[in-house]
């Protein structure tokens, strides 16, 4: 038992002992551990204040280096400042040099001015003394005043014009009642050309059909180099891209849109798209358009019967083909306009022809607008004044759009025509947004009055039928809203011609038979 006992306290003691030695060995290592771990601290450390002194040298020299050249830029600066302060005080030196001998001139002048003034003075005193002298003299001699004299020789005068007054008032009168009829139809047909109409206008554009991918990619070209070749070629805006399938050709110029649709289509027929032969096309087709343009104005000129004129003025007849105004074809007015002018000028005693001729090259100047800047009536007078176009041509052409008065009948007769032409219906066209704006207008205008149920624009917007209740409005009181009606539209909307107002009042009266 003994043993047994002994047996334990030396394993317990061998335990203990056991513990003490490990724990000993893991103090020593965890020492050892942090040595090492100092160790590395201090290498990082030293590696760190290299790697700081390193960035603090390379910025040094980064800022001395940007330093310099700043420095070296703000002395430049400073030169450049230095010698425009140099040249700027030189030419203010030569300025007020020149600003003291200008002075120095204008008081010398203003002496010399005055100088001449007093000597005028003078000159003035000495004439009016020897007028009075003479005067004096004269009626010493004649045995009358100055007064007496006078009157002596109005009334002598008097005398010897009463019989040539008489003379030229009898001329006159006869002439008066030989041109009575002529002064006569120029006054009516002045009275005509105050009709007018205030029409909108549409702008046109030209589309061609893409028959697949490839020709649109022909069109562009490599980079847009084919597409910018057309536009500037052509003068106008091609838009491939808008609209599937289909290319759009923008332009107010009706000539170069007609040019540039001509030149495409070729070249899609071609299939050969390339700048070099865009050219070749353009100025075949820009050839064959002014051949065109020349046979087409000496046809006009042969049609209304004008003997002579300039080609230059022919060709631009013809170039009105592609000219339009207000959506209104501009040849096709010129040529209503010269038949309509020539029969008034007919009918009232004038001369056809001249009339036709007038009417003819009235909106000449039209074909030059997209070419040369200033007014189609100035314009067409400076080409008209070039090529020797008689007076009464020139006259229409200033007078159609109130520049001047008609000085004759022809040219009245154009002015009329010409109003004539662009107010019937249907020559020109209005756009579609304007026109429902306008009638939209005028239902709002009928509606808006006391007792109004319901009114109605008809016949596009030239008359309006307004229904008012019975019950609220008399026919005395049905006249005065027709006229409220049509003097608020007359004040706050534009429209050609006129407008009836149609006022309806009706009563009706139901009954039911059970």
């Amino acid at each position: 038992m003994e043993y047994l006992i002994v047996g334990v306290i030396v394993a317990v003691l061998s335990a203990i002992v056991t513990v003490i030695v490990f724990k000993k060995l893991n103090s020593a290592k965890f020492e050892i551990y942090i040595e090492q771990a100092k160790a590395k601290a201090k290498v990082i450390e030293h590696e760190a204040e290299v790697l700081l002194k390193d960035a603090q040298l390379k910025a040094r020299k980064e800022y001395e280096r940007e330093f310099r050249d700043i420095k070296r830029e703000y002395d430049e600066m400073f030169r450049q400042i230095e010698r425009k302060e140099k040249e700027l005080n030189e030419h203010l030196e030569s300025e007020l040099r020149e600003i003291k001998s200008e002075k120095n001139e204008l008081i010398s002048n203003k002496k010399e001015l005055e100088t001449l003034k007093i000597g005028l003075e003078n000159q003035k005193k000495i004439y009016e003394e020897k007028i009075a002298k003479a005067l004096k003299v004269l009626e010493n001699v004649s045995g009358l005043t100055q007064e007496e004299a006078k009157e002596l020789m109005l009334q002598k005068t008097k005398e010897d014009s009463r019989a040539q007054i008489a003379s030229i008032f009898r001329k006159e009168y006869k002439l008066a009642e030989k041109n009575s009829q002529s002064e006569i139809n120029n006054m009516l047909s002045q009275a005509v050309t105050r009709y007018a109409g205030e029409f909108a206008a549409e702008r046109l554009i030209n589309t061609l059909p893409l028959k697949d991918e490839e020709t649109k990619g022909k069109i562009i070209g490599k980079e847009g180099r084919n597409i910018k070749t057309l536009e500037m070629l052509l003068g106008v805006d091609i838009i491939i891209d808008d609209t599937p399938n289909t290319i759009t050709i923008s332009s107010f110029n009706l000539y170069r849109r007609a040019v540039a649709t001509k030149t495409i289509e070729l070249l899609i027929e071609d299939g050969r798209i390339q700048p070099a032969r865009i050219e070749e096309i353009y100025k075949k087709v820009k050839n064959e358009f002014d051949q065109n343009i020349q046979k087409e104005g000496e046809d006009v000129v042969l049609e209304l019967g004008i003997k002579s004129m300039h080609p230059e003025l022919i060709k631009l007849v013809g170039k009105l083909r592609y000219r339009a105004s207000y959506g209104q074809n501009a040849l096709a007015h010129t040529l209503e306009v010269a038949h309509l002018s020539g029969l008034i000028a007919a009918q009232m005693g004038g001369d056809p022809i001249l009339a036709r001729r007038a009417g003819l090259l009235h909106d000449i100047g039209k074909a030059l607008t997209h070419e040369m800047p200033g007014s189609h009536v100035d314009l067409g007078a400076m080409m008209c004044k070039r090529y020797d176009e008689p007076d009464v041509v020139i006259n229409a052409i200033y007078a159609h759009h109130g520049h001047e008065e008609p000085s004759c009948i022809e040219s009245a007769s154009v002015c009329a025509a010409d109003a004539l032409s662009a107010a019937r219906p249907g020559a020109r066209r209005e756009v579609l947004e304007s026109f429902l704006k306008r009638v939209e207008e005028i239902e709002s205008i009928a509606t808006s009055k006391l007792g109004v149920t319901n009114a109605y624009a008809i016949n596009a917007g030239r008359e309006i039928r307004v229904i008012v209740n019975a019950e609220l409005v008399n026919d005395d009181e049905a006249i005065k809203v027709a006229t409220e009606i049509a003097s608020e539209i007359e004040q706050k909307v534009q429209y050609p011609g006129e407008i009836k107002v149609n006022v309806i009042r009706e009563l009706r009266a139901q009954s039911y038979a059970r």
